[in-house]
């Protein structure tokens, strides 16, 4: 098994973050996870901190009843990261 990336890429402040990354959170293959992205069965949304959170940066991707969090500094290292439900399952 091939350890998940610790960090994401940043160019002109736009994360770029591996397919691997985000099908390995919602047990899909990547090349699924890539065309569900496409067709905007994955979906995301981006955050910025403030006050305490200065610096860090929260992605989220959201497929069906399933989220996974990303939690990033502005580098692309990966501070913290989350998989978790979100209630009902949504079609795809």
């Amino acid at each position: 098994m091939i350890a998940p990336p610790d960090r994401i890429g940043v160019e002109d402040g736009r994360f770029t973050v591996d397919a691997t990354l985000i099908a390995a959170a919602f047990g899909l293959s990547p090349p699924q996870a890539r065309a569900l992205m496409r067709d905007g069965a994955i979906t995301s949304r981006t955050e910025r901190g403030e006050g305490a959170d200065e610096g860090r940066f929260r992605l989220v991707f959201f497929y069906r009843n399933r989220a996974f969090r990303l939690t990033v500094d502005g580098e692309g290292r990966i501070l913290t990261r989350a998989a978790f439900d979100t209630g009902p399952a949504r079609s795809a």
